[in-house]
Protein backbone atom coordinates (compact mmCIF):
# COMPACT_ATOMS: atom_id res chain seq x y z
CA UNK A 1 0.00 0.00 0.00
CA UNK A 2 1.20 3.50 -0.80
CA UNK A 3 2.62 5.34 2.17
CA UNK A 4 0.93 8.67 2.86
CA UNK A 5 3.40 11.45 3.60
CA UNK A 6 3.39 15.25 3.73
CA UNK A 7 6.46 15.48 1.49
CA UNK A 8 6.51 16.91 -2.00
CA UNK A 9 4.15 15.33 -4.46
CA UNK A 10 5.98 12.89 -6.69
CA UNK A 11 5.85 13.34 -10.45
CA UNK A 12 5.66 9.91 -12.08
CA UNK A 13 6.93 9.52 -15.63
CA UNK A 14 5.18 6.73 -17.54
CA UNK A 15 6.62 5.45 -20.82
CA UNK A 16 4.01 4.06 -23.18
CA UNK A 17 5.95 0.96 -24.30
CA UNK A 18 4.66 -0.83 -27.40
CA UNK A 19 1.46 0.87 -28.52
CA UNK A 20 0.15 -2.32 -30.15
CA UNK A 21 0.14 -4.12 -26.82
CA UNK A 22 -1.89 -3.49 -23.67
CA UNK A 23 0.14 -0.49 -22.48
CA UNK A 24 -2.39 2.23 -23.19
CA UNK A 25 -5.21 0.10 -21.79
CA UNK A 26 -3.53 -0.41 -18.41
CA UNK A 27 -2.38 3.21 -18.28
CA UNK A 28 -5.88 4.54 -18.92
CA UNK A 29 -7.54 2.13 -16.52
CA UNK A 30 -5.03 2.83 -13.76
CA UNK A 31 -5.17 6.62 -14.04
CA UNK A 32 -8.93 6.90 -14.56
CA UNK A 33 -9.47 6.78 -10.78
CA UNK A 34 -9.25 10.39 -9.57
CA UNK A 35 -7.86 9.24 -6.23
CA UNK A 36 -4.64 8.40 -8.05
CA UNK A 37 -4.15 12.08 -8.84
CA UNK A 38 -4.18 12.88 -5.12
CA UNK A 39 -1.11 10.65 -4.70
CA UNK A 40 1.09 11.79 -7.57
CA UNK A 41 1.26 13.78 -10.81
CA UNK A 42 1.37 11.48 -13.86
CA UNK A 43 3.29 12.38 -17.00
CA UNK A 44 2.83 9.94 -19.88
CA UNK A 45 5.51 9.82 -22.56
CA UNK A 46 3.61 8.76 -25.63
CA UNK A 47 1.38 9.77 -28.50
CA UNK A 48 -1.72 11.85 -27.80
CA UNK A 49 -3.54 10.51 -30.88
CA UNK A 50 -2.90 6.93 -29.79
CA UNK A 51 -4.09 7.78 -26.29
CA UNK A 52 -7.27 9.29 -27.74
CA UNK A 53 -7.79 6.23 -29.97
CA UNK A 54 -7.51 3.88 -27.02
CA UNK A 55 -9.77 6.02 -24.87
CA UNK A 56 -12.47 5.71 -27.51
CA UNK A 57 -11.85 1.99 -28.08
CA UNK A 58 -12.17 1.30 -24.34
CA UNK A 59 -15.21 3.59 -24.05
CA UNK A 60 -13.48 5.69 -21.39
CA UNK A 61 -14.89 8.93 -22.73
CA UNK A 62 -14.53 10.73 -19.39
CA UNK A 63 -10.76 10.11 -19.34
CA UNK A 64 -9.29 13.60 -19.75
CA UNK A 65 -5.68 14.67 -20.11
CA UNK A 66 -3.46 17.65 -20.87
CA UNK A 67 -0.89 17.70 -23.67
CA UNK A 68 2.32 19.36 -22.45
CA UNK A 69 5.58 20.21 -24.15
CA UNK A 70 7.68 18.71 -21.37
CA UNK A 71 7.35 17.43 -17.81
CA UNK A 72 8.15 20.83 -16.29
CA UNK A 73 4.77 22.04 -17.58
CA UNK A 74 2.80 19.21 -15.98
CA UNK A 75 -0.48 20.21 -14.36
CA UNK A 76 -1.19 19.14 -10.79
CA UNK A 77 -4.35 17.02 -10.35
CA UNK A 78 -4.32 16.32 -14.09
CA UNK A 79 -3.16 13.49 -16.33
CA UNK A 80 -0.40 14.87 -18.56
CA UNK A 81 1.11 13.55 -21.77
CA UNK A 82 4.34 14.63 -23.40
CA UNK A 83 3.40 14.12 -27.04
CA UNK A 84 6.27 12.56 -28.97
CA UNK A 85 4.80 13.23 -32.44
CA UNK A 86 1.70 14.54 -34.20
CA UNK A 87 2.01 12.13 -37.11
CA UNK A 88 -0.76 9.67 -37.85
CA UNK A 89 0.04 6.22 -36.48
CA UNK A 90 -1.76 3.05 -37.47
CA UNK A 91 -2.76 0.86 -34.54
CA UNK A 92 -2.49 -2.88 -35.26
CA UNK A 93 -3.31 -4.50 -31.95
CA UNK A 94 -1.30 -7.63 -31.28
CA UNK A 95 1.26 -7.04 -34.03
CA UNK A 96 4.93 -6.28 -33.69
CA UNK A 97 5.90 -3.44 -36.06
CA UNK A 98 9.09 -1.37 -36.31
CA UNK A 99 7.29 1.95 -35.75
CA UNK A 100 6.03 0.79 -32.36
CA UNK A 101 9.60 -0.04 -31.36
CA UNK A 102 10.79 3.35 -32.60
CA UNK A 103 8.29 5.23 -30.45
CA UNK A 104 8.86 2.95 -27.47
CA UNK A 105 12.50 4.00 -27.57
CA UNK A 106 11.69 7.69 -28.02
CA UNK A 107 9.48 7.59 -24.93
CA UNK A 108 12.15 5.85 -22.88
CA UNK A 109 14.89 8.20 -24.08
CA UNK A 110 12.83 11.27 -23.20
CA UNK A 111 11.88 9.95 -19.76
CA UNK A 112 15.50 9.12 -18.93
CA UNK A 113 16.54 12.66 -19.82
CA UNK A 114 13.78 14.17 -17.70
CA UNK A 115 14.50 12.04 -14.64
CA UNK A 116 18.15 12.96 -14.96
CA UNK A 117 17.08 16.63 -14.91
CA UNK A 118 14.77 15.98 -11.91
CA UNK A 119 11.67 16.97 -13.88
CA UNK A 120 10.20 13.62 -12.83
CA UNK A 121 11.10 11.59 -9.75
CA UNK A 122 10.40 8.05 -10.97
CA UNK A 123 9.98 6.18 -14.24
CA UNK A 124 7.34 3.50 -14.63
CA UNK A 125 7.89 1.69 -17.91
CA UNK A 126 5.02 0.04 -19.73
CA UNK A 127 6.04 -3.16 -21.57
CA UNK A 128 7.98 -2.96 -24.80
CA UNK A 129 8.75 -5.59 -27.43
CA UNK A 130 12.40 -6.59 -27.12
CA UNK A 131 12.67 -7.37 -30.83
CA UNK A 132 11.12 -4.39 -32.59
CA UNK A 133 12.84 -1.82 -30.37
CA UNK A 134 16.29 -2.93 -31.53
CA UNK A 135 18.14 -0.26 -33.52
CA UNK A 136 21.50 1.46 -33.77
CA UNK A 137 20.50 3.47 -30.68
CA UNK A 138 19.08 0.59 -28.69
CA UNK A 139 21.02 -2.66 -28.65
CA UNK A 140 20.01 -4.03 -25.29
CA UNK A 141 18.03 -7.07 -24.12
CA UNK A 142 15.61 -4.83 -22.23
CA UNK A 143 14.94 -1.85 -19.97
CA UNK A 144 17.29 -2.97 -17.21
CA UNK A 145 20.40 -3.11 -19.35
CA UNK A 146 19.59 0.15 -21.16
CA UNK A 147 19.03 2.08 -17.94
CA UNK A 148 22.19 0.66 -16.39
CA UNK A 149 24.20 1.87 -19.38
CA UNK A 150 22.56 5.30 -19.35
CA UNK A 151 23.40 5.92 -15.71
CA UNK A 152 26.82 4.30 -16.06
CA UNK A 153 26.43 2.10 -13.02
CA UNK A 154 28.69 -0.93 -12.82
CA UNK A 155 26.04 -3.12 -11.24
CA UNK A 156 22.27 -3.15 -11.31
CA UNK A 157 19.84 -5.87 -10.45
CA UNK A 158 16.45 -7.03 -11.69
CA UNK A 159 14.22 -7.57 -8.66
CA UNK A 160 10.70 -8.97 -8.95
CA UNK A 161 8.47 -7.83 -6.09
CA UNK A 162 5.09 -8.66 -4.61
CA UNK A 163 4.64 -7.44 -1.04
CA UNK A 164 7.43 -9.08 1.02
CA UNK A 165 8.46 -11.49 -1.76
CA UNK A 166 11.53 -10.17 -3.59
CA UNK A 167 13.34 -12.32 -6.13
CA UNK A 168 16.46 -10.99 -7.83
CA UNK A 169 18.43 -12.64 -10.63
CA UNK A 170 22.21 -12.89 -10.82
CA UNK A 171 22.22 -13.20 -14.61
CA UNK A 172 19.48 -11.49 -16.57
CA UNK A 173 18.57 -11.64 -20.22
CA UNK A 174 21.26 -13.98 -21.50
CA UNK A 175 21.02 -17.37 -23.27
CA UNK A 176 20.75 -20.33 -20.92
CA UNK A 177 23.91 -21.94 -22.27
CA UNK A 178 25.87 -18.83 -21.18
CA UNK A 179 24.63 -18.84 -17.59
CA UNK A 180 27.17 -21.15 -15.94
CA UNK A 181 30.16 -19.23 -17.32
CA UNK A 182 28.60 -15.93 -16.22
CA UNK A 183 28.37 -17.05 -12.59
CA UNK A 184 31.59 -15.98 -10.92
CA UNK A 185 32.48 -15.39 -7.30
CA UNK A 186 33.12 -11.71 -7.98
CA UNK A 187 29.80 -11.26 -9.76
CA UNK A 188 27.92 -13.03 -6.99
CA UNK A 189 29.45 -10.82 -4.32
CA UNK A 190 28.79 -7.67 -6.35
CA UNK A 191 25.13 -8.55 -6.89
CA UNK A 192 24.70 -9.47 -3.24
CA UNK A 193 26.07 -6.06 -2.29
CA UNK A 194 23.63 -4.28 -4.63
CA UNK A 195 20.76 -6.33 -3.26
CA UNK A 196 21.70 -5.77 0.37
CA UNK A 197 22.11 -2.02 -0.11
CA UNK A 198 18.77 -1.81 -1.93
CA UNK A 199 16.98 -3.69 0.85
CA UNK A 200 18.34 -1.23 3.37
CA UNK A 201 17.86 1.97 1.38
CA UNK A 202 14.81 1.24 -0.77
CA UNK A 203 12.85 -0.94 1.66
CA UNK A 204 14.21 0.25 5.03
CA UNK A 205 15.15 -3.23 6.22
CA UNK A 206 17.88 -2.78 8.79
CA UNK A 207 19.50 -6.25 8.64
CA UNK A 208 18.18 -7.96 5.53
CA UNK A 209 18.39 -11.74 5.23
CA UNK A 210 19.14 -13.02 1.73
CA UNK A 211 18.79 -16.54 0.37
CA UNK A 212 20.93 -17.69 -2.56
CA UNK A 213 19.77 -20.48 -4.86
CA UNK A 214 22.00 -23.10 -6.37
CA UNK A 215 22.45 -23.42 -10.11
CA UNK A 216 22.10 -27.16 -10.53
CA UNK A 217 19.36 -29.62 -9.51
CA UNK A 218 19.47 -30.23 -5.75
CA UNK A 219 22.11 -27.47 -5.57
CA UNK A 220 24.61 -29.83 -7.17
CA UNK A 221 24.16 -32.69 -4.65
CA UNK A 222 27.69 -32.06 -3.36
CA UNK A 223 29.24 -32.27 -6.82
CA UNK A 224 27.23 -35.19 -8.16
CA UNK A 225 24.99 -32.98 -10.35
CA UNK A 226 27.34 -30.05 -10.92
CA UNK A 227 30.18 -28.26 -9.16
CA UNK A 228 29.30 -24.56 -9.48
CA UNK A 229 27.87 -24.60 -5.97
CA UNK A 230 31.05 -25.96 -4.40
CA UNK A 231 33.53 -24.01 -6.55
CA UNK A 232 31.83 -20.64 -6.96
CA UNK A 233 28.54 -20.04 -5.17
CA UNK A 234 29.34 -21.34 -1.68
CA UNK A 235 32.77 -19.62 -1.52
CA UNK A 236 31.12 -16.36 -2.59
CA UNK A 237 28.51 -16.72 0.14
CA UNK A 238 31.23 -17.35 2.74
CA UNK A 239 33.11 -14.20 1.69
CA UNK A 240 29.91 -12.13 1.74
CA UNK A 241 29.20 -13.38 5.25
CA UNK A 242 32.65 -12.31 6.36
CA UNK A 243 31.78 -8.83 5.09
CA UNK A 244 28.73 -8.80 7.35
CA UNK A 245 25.98 -9.75 4.90
CA UNK A 246 23.28 -12.07 6.28
CA UNK A 247 23.27 -14.48 3.36
CA UNK A 248 22.38 -18.19 3.32
CA UNK A 249 22.51 -21.07 0.88
CA UNK A 250 22.92 -22.24 -1.74
CA UNK A 251 19.44 -23.77 -1.61
CA UNK A 252 17.91 -26.20 -4.14
CA UNK A 253 15.44 -24.02 -6.06
CA UNK A 254 12.57 -26.52 -6.32
CA UNK A 255 12.31 -27.41 -2.66
CA UNK A 256 13.01 -23.83 -1.62
CA UNK A 257 9.87 -22.53 -3.27
CA UNK A 258 7.82 -25.68 -2.87
CA UNK A 259 8.29 -25.73 0.90
CA UNK A 260 7.57 -22.02 1.35
CA UNK A 261 11.08 -21.46 2.73
CA UNK A 262 11.27 -18.23 0.74
CA UNK A 263 8.99 -16.57 3.30
CA UNK A 264 11.82 -16.67 5.87
CA UNK A 265 13.94 -14.22 3.87
CA UNK A 266 13.76 -10.59 2.83
CA UNK A 267 15.02 -11.43 -0.65
CA UNK A 268 16.09 -14.35 -2.82
CA UNK A 269 18.93 -14.28 -5.34
CA UNK A 270 18.31 -16.70 -8.21
CA UNK A 271 21.09 -17.70 -10.56
CA UNK A 272 19.29 -17.05 -13.84
CA UNK A 273 16.18 -15.44 -15.32
CA UNK A 274 13.71 -18.31 -15.48
CA UNK A 275 14.85 -19.84 -12.18
CA UNK A 276 13.62 -16.70 -10.44
CA UNK A 277 10.83 -15.48 -12.67
CA UNK A 278 9.03 -18.79 -13.19
CA UNK A 279 8.09 -19.28 -9.52
CA UNK A 280 7.51 -15.55 -9.12
CA UNK A 281 5.04 -15.34 -11.97
CA UNK A 282 3.36 -18.56 -10.88
CA UNK A 283 2.79 -17.02 -7.46
CA UNK A 284 1.92 -13.43 -8.38
CA UNK A 285 1.82 -12.80 -12.13
CA UNK A 286 -1.15 -10.43 -12.00
CA UNK A 287 0.13 -8.22 -9.18
CA UNK A 288 3.93 -8.45 -9.22
CA UNK A 289 6.28 -5.76 -10.42
CA UNK A 290 9.82 -5.40 -11.75
CA UNK A 291 12.23 -3.03 -9.99
CA UNK A 292 15.74 -2.13 -11.13
CA UNK A 293 17.88 -2.00 -8.00
CA UNK A 294 21.26 -0.27 -7.91
CA UNK A 295 20.38 2.73 -10.06
CA UNK A 296 20.57 6.32 -8.77
CA UNK A 297 17.00 6.76 -10.06
CA UNK A 298 13.83 4.77 -9.38
CA UNK A 299 12.41 2.61 -12.15
CA UNK A 300 9.64 0.04 -11.92
CA UNK A 301 7.39 -1.75 -14.37
CA UNK A 302 4.56 -4.27 -14.32
CA UNK A 303 5.68 -7.90 -14.26
CA UNK A 304 3.79 -8.75 -17.45
CA UNK A 305 4.79 -8.14 -21.04
CA UNK A 306 3.03 -6.58 -24.03
CA UNK A 307 0.32 -9.28 -23.93
CA UNK A 308 -0.38 -8.94 -27.64
CA UNK A 309 -3.06 -11.62 -27.36
CA UNK A 310 -5.13 -9.33 -25.10
CA UNK A 311 -4.47 -6.04 -26.89
CA UNK A 312 -7.54 -4.01 -27.83
CA UNK A 313 -9.99 -6.37 -26.10
CA UNK A 314 -10.48 -4.51 -22.82
CA UNK A 315 -9.42 -7.63 -20.90
CA UNK A 316 -6.11 -6.56 -19.35
CA UNK A 317 -5.76 -6.34 -15.58
CA UNK A 318 -4.33 -3.11 -14.23
CA UNK A 319 -3.22 -4.48 -10.83
CA UNK A 320 0.44 -4.97 -11.75
CA UNK A 321 0.72 -1.53 -13.33
CA UNK A 322 -0.89 0.16 -10.33
CA UNK A 323 1.45 -1.69 -7.99
CA UNK A 324 4.42 -0.57 -10.08
CA UNK A 325 3.38 3.04 -9.50
CA UNK A 326 2.76 2.55 -5.79
CA UNK A 327 6.08 0.76 -5.27
CA UNK A 328 8.03 3.41 -7.17
CA UNK A 329 6.60 6.18 -4.99
CA UNK A 330 7.26 4.20 -1.83
CA UNK A 331 10.89 3.69 -2.83
CA UNK A 332 11.33 7.42 -3.45
CA UNK A 333 9.92 8.13 0.02
CA UNK A 334 12.05 5.40 1.59
CA UNK A 335 15.21 6.79 0.02
CA UNK A 336 14.41 10.23 1.38
CA UNK A 337 13.83 8.80 4.85
CA UNK A 338 16.94 6.62 4.68
CA UNK A 339 19.03 9.61 3.68
CA UNK A 340 17.59 11.63 6.56
CA UNK A 341 18.24 8.87 9.07
CA UNK A 342 21.73 8.11 7.74
CA UNK A 343 22.76 11.73 8.02
CA UNK A 344 22.12 11.59 11.77
CA UNK A 345 24.74 9.50 13.61
CA UNK A 346 22.28 8.84 16.45
CA UNK A 347 18.83 8.49 14.85
CA UNK A 348 15.95 8.13 17.27
CA UNK A 349 14.51 4.65 17.00
CA UNK A 350 16.78 3.51 14.18
CA UNK A 351 15.70 2.19 10.80
CA UNK A 352 12.55 0.02 10.76
CA UNK A 353 13.36 -3.67 10.69
CA UNK A 354 12.39 -6.15 8.00
CA UNK A 355 9.47 -8.48 7.90
CA UNK A 356 10.81 -11.73 9.43
CA UNK A 357 11.54 -12.66 13.01
CA UNK A 358 14.05 -15.48 12.70
CA UNK A 359 17.63 -14.85 13.73
CA UNK A 360 20.35 -16.14 11.39
CA UNK A 361 20.88 -19.10 13.70
CA UNK A 362 17.26 -20.20 13.20
CA UNK A 363 17.64 -20.66 9.44
CA UNK A 364 18.92 -23.97 8.21
CA UNK A 365 21.81 -23.37 5.83
CA UNK A 366 22.40 -26.38 3.62
CA UNK A 367 23.47 -27.12 0.08
CA UNK A 368 22.29 -30.71 0.19
CA UNK A 369 19.52 -32.20 -1.95
CA UNK A 370 16.09 -33.46 -1.00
Amino acid sequence: MLQQTKERKVTVGITHGDFNGISYEVIIKALNDNRMLDMFTPVIYGLSKVLSFNRKNLNYNDFNYKVVRDASQAYNQKINIVNLSNEEVRIDYGKSVPLAGEFAFKALERAVKDIGDDQIQVVVTAPLNKENIQSDQFRFPGHTEYLTAQFKDKESLMVMIKSDLRIAVLTGHIPLNDVAAAITEERLMAKLLVLEQSLKRDFLIERPKIAVLGLNPHAGERGLLGNEEDKVIHPGIVKAKKNGTLVFGPFPADGFFGSGKFSKFDAVLAMYHDQGLTPFKALCMDEGINFTAGLPVVRTSPAHGTAFELAGKNLASTSSFRNAIYQAINIVRNRELYSEISSNPLPAGGIPSGGIDESPEDIEDTSGGE
